[in-house]
């Protein structure tokens, strides 16, 4: 659908709108008015940035090894997934994307998922596949908050719809 009231785009994790693309082949769909609203608007720009940088449905959990997104798109870090392998450059590669999509399409936020080494905002897991959350951003929420796309996650919906009234973008 088309963005017919000429109001400001927002990216969206498409696992959050019930596309079943997470690691597990599983959805988050969140039933909220906000969100319906915004789809029925033409607003939503969904995006899952690991399929994006190339990554199967279903694939194996991944998490960032030491650190956060904002690391590991500065080297200093790595994405590995639980049999081992390092899938930093399909991250990074999807965070490109999604940063394309944002820009191409003039989003002025994102509404994308917490604790994924992608799209995670406040809270990540720890690397320890032991389920632990600790502080930090995926490597999805790094890029764009570096490029001043500011991200809530999918329990912040009224302090988007705040920022967006305030409309500080």
């Amino acid at each position: 659908m088309t963005n017919t009231e000429n109001q400001p785009n927002i990216l969206i994790s498409a696992c959050l709108l019930g596309n079943p693309i997470r690691y597990d082949g599983t959805d988050l769909f969140i039933d909220n008015p906000l969100i319906k609203e915004w789809l029925d608007q033409g607003r939503l720009i969904p995006i899952c940035p690991e399929v994006e940088g190339g990554m199967p449905v279903p694939r194996a959990p991944a998490e960032i090894r030491s650190g956060d997104g904002k690391m590991v798109l500065g080297g200093k870090s790595r994405v590995i997934d639980a049999e081992g392998e390092d899938v930093t450059n399909s991250f990074i590669k999807g965070s490109l994307k999604a940063l394309k999509m944002a820009l191409d399409n003039d989003c002025v936020a994102a509404i994308l998922t917490e604790h994924s080494p992608s799209c995670g905002s406040n809270r990540i897991y720890d690397g320890t596949f032991t389920k632990t959350k600790r502080e930090g951003m995926g490597v999805t929420a790094s890029m764009l908050e570096q490029n001043h796309i500011p991200v809530f996650n999918q329990e912040q919906l009224e302090d988007l719809q705040k920022y967006l009234e305030n409309g500080a973008y």
